[in-house]
């Protein structure tokens, strides 16, 4: 069961009702769907559920039609596939299992001729990215990710998405949309595909192979159903969205942002983006298929925000390239890289340069090993087959003509390079000489641990590059000025700044007013829940909250820990705790032998003897103060020694220690 955790200043409120009505496309509208004709409503029946009427298997996705789009035949009923699906080289779905899934609750009476958009999560955060597109009784998921526990969370691995709305909508959800296969993208796909009844996924091919592998870690997860896209696909779902496609570069390949036809106008999503006139390993952002989306009118465009604070234009990954080449020329030594696991564009760079300056490459960490291989195996990544070695190859490979490809250039306390410091590598350790380039920037939060690594490293005797120092790191996400190309060339009537921390997305709004791009009227600025809700007339940012908590992931636990246990670890990491044991008869609460105390992150009980002396002196008192006739209340007197001896440690130390009282009663 899903527990809720408060992570937001307001009160949810849940969705409001309205009559249901059934609309097909407006003739007016530009890029409508092409004639579809019927199909089956999407299979409801579950194993272990009530009986229900039987129903058929959804209809595979079919064709498009050549018949002009102002067109329509009849009206289809609803599938959970797209009817419409033009991916000539698409792969089968995979093959089909029964699930248990939760019982869909009765749905709320969805509102007509308004398209409801829901960011569950990425509004207020980096990471967690989902949102939901609505209209009458079509939904559609866009991205399912995970966001990494902030320092204030204790133990937690990872936190996903809140899917309550959903819990009575599954038969309405007709599809999800995967933009691209970084975790703050696909990370929650194992935990929250069953439970809104294991839709078809729909993505690339290289996120389709990630997303797979993935899913294979978690051996409770139902087998998924992926359907592969490209930028020719065109998807139709429900009565309601015809969603397109096109490229766009990040700093991963085969990511893509979304076209979303609507009855109200197109909405159009980026993804993650950044304008790459130079990319490596792939081809640009087409400018001529933005301008084709223009020219169908935009209503809606949501942008990326993770960047937007930095002005400019983002660095190209060849230019990354260029300082890279420069170090490689000079660099006589071992070469040991730092970057992140989901960067394959500056892999594929490194690699490159490498084979370019004969060099053999070492790739060290699980996670980029993985993403390495699934990306060799697709195509993506391009590499003479002697380049890669393993660490006993290694071993023999003159340092000059080695470099290391690893993670962990953010300081992570398992990762490679901080094993490294650490002298706890049990394959690889550092030589005076080394010359260790962290080709990233350091994630906000984590500058003290970076620098403990480079305090380590350099103890070593390693010499250290970061990109403070050269420009050997770009970002994958549009600044300021690529955001305002992107809105000059879609020519959008709204605008919403989605994926960053809530400054973030102000900051992307006001840029774009201040370039007077847009009126301040025409900019949507929402918090995770918020619903916008758009008609052919007007785009509202509405006061109704969904319930968009943070749901933590611990081990095996998935919404299992609430704020309430967090609040518990705080405490215990804070100021430690105090165990009171007292041995009582069960007739009259007598103490039968003096108090015992354990300090566990507390005191130093040796070191503090007079404060203990105290402390089972107060415990003393505090059972001697009360009616020797009445029997011992368990709950009474541990709730008393909890209160009165975290006062009067509070007094002593001005420390707030958790109070755990242990009654034994004889």
């Amino acid at each position: 069961m899903v527990i809720k955790n408060k992570t937001s200043r307001r009160g949810r409120q849940m969705p409001a009702t309205a009559p249901s009505v059934r609309r097909s496309f407006p003739t007016s509208m530009a890029g409508k769907a092409a004639p579809t004709q019927a199909l089956a409503p999407r299979q409801q029946q579950q194993q272990h559920q009530a009986p229900r009427p039987q129903q058929h298997q959804p209809a595979r996705p079919q064709q498009a039609m050549s018949r002009p789009p102002h067109q329509h035949g009849p009206r289809p009923q609803h599938s959970s596939a797209p009817a419409h699906y033009t991916h000539q080289h698409a792969q089968p779905r995979e093959r089909r299992a029964e699930v248990t899934t939760p019982v869909a609750k009765k749905a709320t009476t969805p509102k007509h001729d308004t398209l409801r958009i829901i960011v569950l999560g990425g509004n207020e955060e980096v990471g967690r990215n989902c949102t939901l597109f609505e209209y009458g009784t079509d939904i559609v998921v866009v991205d399912m990710g995970l966001q990494f526990p902030e320092e204030d969370m204790p133990g937690i691995d990872y936190i996903i998405n809140d899917f309550t709305y959903l819990q009575d909508k599954i038969d309405r959800v007709r599809g999800v949309i995967i933009t691209h296969g970084h975790y703050d993208h696909i990370g929650g796909i194992p935990h929250l595909m069953e439970r809104i009844g294991n839709p078809v996924l729909y993505t690339g091919v290289l996120t389709a192979g990630i997303i797979k592998k993935r899913q294979q870690e978690h051996t409770s997860a139902p087998p998924l159903k992926i359907q592969t896209i490209n930028e020719k696909s065109r998807l139709k779902f429900g009565n309601s969205f015809v969603v397109e496609f096109f490229h766009v570069n990040h700093n991963i390949p085969d990511s893509y942002g979304l076209v979303v036809k609507t009855p109200v106008g197109n909405v159009v999503h980026t993804g993650d983006f950044k304008f790459d006139h130079n990319p490596v390993n792939e081809k640009t952002m087409d400018i001529g298929r933005l301008n084709q989306i223009a020219a169908d009118g935009v209503r809606i465009l949501m942008a990326d925000s993770t960047n937007a604070e930095r002005p400019g234009h983002q660095l190209s990954e060849n230019q990354v390239g260029t300082e890279l080449e420069e170090i490689f020329r000079q660099v006589k030594g071992r070469m040991i890289v730092g970057t992140f696991a989901s960067n394959l564009s500056r892999v594929q760079l490194l690699i490159s340069l490498a084979e370019k300056y004969g060099r053999k490459v070492l790739v060290k960490g699980r996670s980029l090993t993985t993403n390495l291989e699934i990306s060799h195996e697709l195509g993506f990544m391009k590499f003479k087959p002697n380049t890669l070695v393993d660490i006993v190859q290694a071993k023999h490979v003159p340092d000059n003509k080695l470099t290391v490809i690893c993670t962990g250039a953010q300081g992570e306390k398992n990762a490679v390079l901080m094993r490294l410091a650490n002298g706890d590598d049990r394959e690889l350790q550092l030589k005076k000489g080394d010359t260790i380039i962290f080709s990233s920037s350091v994630i906000p939060g984590n500058e003290r641990t970076v620098q403990n690594l480079m305090d380590g490293l350099y103890r070593h005797g390693a010499n250290v590059i970061h990109y403070k120092m050269m420009d050997i790191h770009a970002g994958g996400h549009a600044r300021q000025e690529d955001l305002k190309d992107v809105v000059r060339l879609l020519k959008p009537e709204y605008y919403m700044p989605i994926e960053g921390n809530h400054f973030m997305l102000r900051i992307n709004a006001n840029a774009m007013v201040e370039a007077k791009l847009l009126s301040d009227k025409n900019v949507i600025v929402s918090d995770n829940g918020q619903v916008i809700e758009a008609t052919k007339d007007s785009v509202q940012l509405t006061k109704e909250m969904v319930p968009a908590e943070y749901i933590f992931v611990d081990g095996l636990g998935v919404g299992d820990v609430s704020e309430v246990v967090l609040r518990d670890r705080r405490q215990l990491a804070g100021d430690g705790m105090l165990v009171v044991i007292v041995t009582v008869r069960r007739k009259t609460g007598e103490l039968v032998q003096n108090p015992d105390l354990i300090s566990r992150g507390f005191v130093h009980m040796k070191e503090s003897k007079r404060l203990v002396e105290e402390t089972r002196q107060q415990v003393k008192k505090i059972l001697k103060d009360r009616d020797p006739k009445s029997p011992a209340y368990e709950d009474y007197l541990k709730n008393k020694i909890r209160d009165q001896i975290g006062e009067f440690v509070w007094r002593k130390t001005k420390r707030r220690p958790m109070i755990l009282p242990v009654l034994i009663e004889v």
